[in-house]
């Protein structure tokens, strides 16, 4: 078994760097969908949801740098280009999105589809050993079920 540079296992950092990929198209996706609802949203509401919006396309950003720095740190490349995103992502197009419930249903959807993502790559990361990647993880799980439980509860759904 050979070992890179961080002590794990090459060919099983390949493998996680090709599933960070996956997570990075679809948080990309995300990101441009937050991006979209944020200028497009309309109502009453609008204030409120455009600053959330924001804060949330901020955050997103940051996890995609996050994401394709981890992929570099395991040896790997980021995909970087939008047709390499379309291809590999399953986050649905949010296409002028501007009420207030399609915008908050889509940030649901979206995250749903991240969750199932990231929880496959905590599951192979704690197997390699691969902390890094785990904690990078778990981190954003938490965060997220959190995000989707205030989303249920601004629609009034059950989680």
């Amino acid at each position: 078994m050979k070992l890179n540079s961080i002590g794990l296992n090459t060919e099983k950092s390949k493998a996680l760097g090709h599933d960070l990929n996956k997570l990075l198209a679809n948080f990309q996706q995300y990101y441009q969908n937050l991006r979209g609802i944020h200028w497009n949203i309309k109502g009453k509401r609008f204030f409120d949801l455009h600053s959330k919006f924001e804060e949330l396309y901020n955050d997103a950003n940051l996890k995609v740098d996050e994401i394709a720095e981890r992929i570099l740190t395991l040896g790997g490349v980021p995909l970087h280009t939008y047709e390499d995103y379309i291809s590999n992502s399953k986050i649905p197009i949010g296409k002028n999105v501007h009420k207030d419930e399609d915008a908050i249903r889509l940030i649901v959807n979206s995250l749903t589809e991240l969750l199932l993502i990231e929880r496959r790559i905590l599951n192979a990361s704690d197997e390699v050993d691969d902390e890094g990647t785990n904690s990078m993880m778990s981190d954003f799980i938490t965060e997220q079920e959190k995000t989707v439980w205030m989303m249920k509860a601004w629609l009034a759904e059950d989680i």
